[in-house]
């Protein structure tokens, strides 16, 4: 990993890619940015528009990375894109992130999409994304994930995070209380600086939801199909963002509608069928998973619920743990094969310091430590996996 412009802007020029012929909608943020994207393109898509989405990580196959329409672009398109950068690249050095933003941006203007919506991959301002002035810019949210390469404080790290804003463009947040510096950035540069809860608001009742600008009022929504009060808030960005590019790509109540009914994404509450009650999260920062034990305060359970736990060592895992506890039965820990995965001893360490290890076990990989939770689990408990992407997508694979 190495964040900076200058390598990616001068493969990028030499492809022609810097200023692309579709619209572009860039969301970053802490987290919900994989959730506003997945509603971006669900809505556009449902209006009929062809849609070009670039996501990351992935959870399964690189492919997933980038889709148009509602499906993952081809081997053989990658292959043939990334040929063609290395191609071009010369003795210009590229990073793994690098190599698939281009990639990503050479496929969508081959397949003369309509708009694509980009996901920033680490911070904003110095990431790969960042080399497309978009038309419209979305900060979900600010917490405090990657301080090593962010900065330490809510307020350096939304400063990283505003750098996708650009002058006279909508400059959208998502986040109610964000940090000064996030607003402070928009002003600097001349940003149509929009906030929830300021420039656009959200109405909940019990079975809909109403979004409101100083321009529109969409009433009746459907809460989105992905659970979390949260979500709404993703939503209510997207919503943003649609208005503000309306002239270009218009959308009515029903695509709406339909597109927040049909928004999913793996790995966000992600709850399989059958039973005991199996619940998939990829939180892994406080803010996320403070988030995700709210959401299962709100979702009706008899029996007991166990935690399938698996880290990266550079995470924090004290807080993730504490914001879970309240919520967590039993624990299983699995140690992450990777070079920067936690070990379950190190896991069982953090709860221990905070009296909670006697209720833990551990395994040597997210699988086993799944299986035994499911084994020791009966139809009215609860198993739910969390604390990783790698974690989540252990389990995936395996179901698959």
């Amino acid at each position: 990993m190495e964040l900076g412009l200058d390598r990616v802007s001068i493969v990028a020029e030499r492809l022609g890619l810097m200023q692309p012929p579709f619209r572009t909608i860039s969301v970053a943020g802490t987290n919900g940015k994989g959730s506003t994207v997945a509603m971006l393109q669900a809505i556009l898509h449902t209006a009929g528009y062809k849609v070009g989405a670039y996501t990351s990580p992935h959870m399964l196959r690189y492919n997933e990375r980038v889709c148009i329409g509602a499906d993952p672009v081809s081997d053989a398109q990658l292959c043939a894109a990334f040929a063609r950068i290395e191609q071009i690249r010369l003795d210009t050095p590229l990073t793994y992130f690098e190599f698939g933003t281009l990639a990503a941006i050479q496929l969508f203007v081959e397949q003369h999409i309509d708009v694509a919506i980009l996901e920033v991959g680490l911070g904003g301002r110095l990431d790969a994304v960042n080399v497309i002035d978009a038309d419209a810019a979305i900060v979900t949210s600010v917490g405090t994930d990657h301080t090593h390469w962010l900065g330490q404080g809510r307020e350096q790290i939304g400063r990283e995070k505003a750098g996708i804003f650009r002058r006279e463009r909508p400059a959208i947040c998502a986040d109610p209380d964000p940090p000064a510096s996030v607003r402070q950035v928009a002003d600097a540069i001349g940003a149509r600086f929009l906030q929830i809860g300021h420039d656009f608001h959200i109405e909940r009742e019990p079975a809909s939801w109403r979004w409101r600008s100083r321009q529109q009022v969409r009433a009746g929504l459907p809460y989105p199909t992905m659970r979390g009060e949260y979500q709404v808030q993703n939503a209510a960005a997207a919503l943003m963002a649609l208005e503000t590019l309306g002239e270009h790509l218009p959308v009515t109540q029903t695509q709406v509608r339909g597109g927040l009914l049909t928004a999913i994404i793996p790995g966000r509450f992600q709850t399989l069928p059958g039973l005991p009650l199996r619940v998939l999260d990829v939180a892994h920062n406080a803010e996320a998973t403070a988030a995700l034990a709210e959401t299962l305060k709100a979702q009706a359970v008899l029996g007991k619920t166990g935690a399938v736990l698996g880290m990266l060592r550079d995470k924090p895992i004290a807080r993730v743990i504490a914001a879970m506890a309240p919520v967590v039965d039993r624990w299983y820990l699995a140690t992450l094969a990777t070079e920067r995965g936690a070990t379950a001893q190190e896991l069982l360490a953090v709860l221990e310091a905070v009296g909670i290890g006697a209720s833990a076990s551990l395994y040597p990989d997210p699988r086993s430590a799944y299986r035994a939770a499911c084994n020791d689990a009966d139809e009215r408990d609860r198993v739910v996996v969390f604390g990783s992407f790698y974690t989540v997508s252990d389990i995936l694979s395996d179901d698959h």
